[in-house]
């Protein structure tokens, strides 16, 4: 069996890392940017703190900031157009997933305009070209979407998320300020840093995982368990910021590049059908499939109890493997993640249009339990 790993060529790591965006464009020889952001970021003075960094060294750039939490085909339609009116040559992304996966989008497309569609994207498409150079940097500690080759667009006319995968949509740097993050809302804070868990945890135990993906996403759980508490309660902490910004990005270096599982394919519609915040979806699912996952995995959720601070000697497998979903349970309840669907305005009725959803997601079939459409629907109901 061959494995591939692909990483993004250039990543900066830090408070104050933006400052080194300045001599990564000149090394670059790009001339003029387009800046893609959202409105609550260019409203609450984030994407400013870029933007500075960009004027005081003299570079230009135009600003696109009509990307959605939920980033739809539109968004990215209409900053393909943004992208050309502006003259630009290369993308700064300023922003969680959304921002980054809508760069990703516009890039994609630019370079590649045979899938100006945007639907066409989903799953593996087979681009010929790299996307347009994408300078991304993050302001949420969650997707990591700064160095995978994966993101995630709304195809409004069916109602889904689509999940594209794509080695040519990787941005060629990254820069990972923690101070990006200072002024994130404390339920924004626990929502991301549990979907980095998710991924961890998702990345870990999925059939595609391997030796060198483990190594990363065990440490991603251990530097989670360690960090998210402190960027939620103590947001400008930069030991707990800092923490959380590393931990997602080694979580995504990782489940980048062998997949997911039945929790984001579960998740993916909440969001695409309910616009539950990607995270939320994710870490209230998280700790009853992996329950669900157990019997296949036990091994590894006896490592993941260790990285959770949750094994005690003596414990045998089956108490390990249970208290490493404890752990994950309580995190998720000690951050306040809601417990059931019915908090987030879901109902029994909607079951049924998630999991058909849920059961045809690119991500469900990377899970290490065989799942079935039955299995899904037992599974929403028990977090009803």
């Amino acid at each position: 069996m061959v494995n591939r790993f692909i990483l993004n060529e250039v990543s900066y790591f830090g408070p104050g890392a933006r400052k080194e965006l300045p001599g990564v464009v000149e090394r670059l020889g790009f001339k003029k940017a387009l800046v893609v952001t959202d409105k609550g970021l260019v409203k609450f003075g984030v994407a400013k703190m870029v933007t500075d960094v960009l004027e005081e060294a003299g570079i230009a750039y135009e600003l696109y900031s009509e990307v959605k939490p939920n980033p739809t085909v539109t968004n990215v339609k209409m900053g393909v157009e943004a992208f050309a009116a502006a003259g630009a040559d290369f993308i700064v992304a300023i922003g969680g997933g959304s921002a980054m996966d809508t760069a990703k989008g516009i890039g994609i497309v630019t370079n590649n305009p045979e899938f100006a569609d945007v639907v066409s994207l989903e799953g593996c498409a087979p681009t010929r070209k790299k996307t347009v150079p994408i300078i991304a940097l993050p302001t949420t500690a969650g997707t990591a979407a700064e160095t995978t080759i994966n993101y995630v667009i709304i195809d409004e006319e069916k109602q889904k998320k689509m999940v594209c995968v794509d080695p040519n949509d990787i941005p060629c740097c990254s820069i990972i300020d923690a101070e990006l993050m200072y002024t994130l809302p404390k339920g924004t804070t626990a929502a991301t840093g549990m979907d980095a868990l998710t991924h961890a945890i998702e990345g870990y135990i999925t059939k595609a995982a391997w030796e060198l993906s483990d190594m990363f996403e065990i440490e991603a759980i251990r530097m989670i368990n360690k960090h998210l508490r402190t960027a939620v309660y103590d947001p400008t902490n930069p030991v707990g910021r800092n923490g959380m910004a590393v931990a997602q990005y080694v979580a995504g270096m990782a489940f980048s590049n062998v997949g997911l599982g039945v929790v984001h394919g579960m998740a993916h519609p909440m969001g695409s059908l309910f616009d539950i915040p990607h995270g939320v979806a994710n870490a209230l699912l998280l700790p009853t499939v992996m329950e669900f996952n157990k019997p296949v995995c036990i091994d590894k959720y006896v490592e993941i109890a260790k990285a959770m601070d949750a094994y005690k000697d003596g414990m045998t497998k089956a108490e390990a493997a249970q208290a490493a979903c404890d752990a994950v349970r309580a995190l998720a309840i000690e951050v306040g993640i809601p417990q059931h669907l019915s908090e987030i305005g879901i109902k029994e009725e909607d079951i049924d249009v998630l999991a058909d959803q849920a059961i045809a997601d690119v991500c469900t079939p990377g899970n290490p339990r065989k799942v079935t459409r039955e299995d899904i629907v037992a599974l929403y109901r028990k977090v009803l």
